[in-house]
């Protein structure tokens, strides 16, 4: 789980029935936009970025598809290969990303909505940031 994810307690959630089925709707996904909309505020207001892990939350596969067609689609995709893929998804809500990782074989391990001006996971750690400003004067000193 990222560190900034949403704790589970934070967010109300209806409980799932019992006999829900599959293709059912179980309540949960309008809750779930409306905490989307919040974190959003949050991020305006204080710059901190958020996430919530939507396999830890009681979602059937038809709240996902609710969610999705509802957050839309946005301009951009990034796709990381690192122990298999990772597909971060902006949606048409600017700064609400799907964040998807996938295990070597393809199977899903984890899947978060992000809410953040850029997913964490693309960002560069300060130490890699160095490292590349410390290749370059290499290469630049190589030219001189």
């Amino acid at each position: 789980m990222p560190h900034n994810a949403t704790p589970l307690h934070a967010i109300p959630v209806v409980t799932v029935s019992a006999g829900l089925r599959a293709g059912e709707l179980s309540g949960n996904a309008p809750t779930l936009l409306r905490e989307i909309a919040e974190m959003l505020r949050r991020l305006l207001a204080t710059d901190a970025g958020s996430a919530i892990d939507l396999q830890a939350l009681p979602l059937t596969p038809a709240d996902l598809i609710w969610l999705r067609a509802r957050l839309g689609e946005g301009e951009v995709a990034v796709t990381l290969n690192a122990d298999g893929d990772s597909s971060l998804n902006e949606t048409a809500c600017p700064g609400v990303w799907w964040v998807t990782h996938r295990n070597p074989q393809g199977a899903v391990v984890s899947e978060f909505i992000e809410v953040a001006y850029v997913p964490d996971v693309v960002r560069a750690p300060r130490e890699d940031v160095v490292i590349g400003l410390e290749s370059l004067e290499s290469l630049s000193a190589e030219l001189s």
